[in-house]
């Protein structure tokens, strides 16, 4: 649910969302969502001083809250 959410999000910002990737790396406490976008399209995710980026971290957290899971958003170049 969280890895679909993110990767909604993701395609409805950049410009190529044929080329975005989510990736979920499993551990004991926490779950690790990787981000891979084109080049071209990290500055629409990442957004202006971070905004856009954390914009999605804050819904992935209230989303992992009501999961009862800790979830991280990591955006892989």
């Amino acid at each position: 649910m969280l890895r679909e959410m993110i990767e909604f999000i993701a395609k409805a910002l950049v410009d190529q969302p044929d080329q975005v990737r989510v990736t979920e790396v499993e551990g004991e406490q926490t779950s690790v969502l990787e981000l891979k976008v084109a080049k071209e399209d990290l500055g629409k995710v990442i957004g202006k001083q971070g905004r856009t980026a954390r914009a999605m971290r804050t819904l992935l957290g209230a989303a992992s809250t009501k999961a009862r899971k800790r979830s991280v958003l990591e955006i892989l170049e």
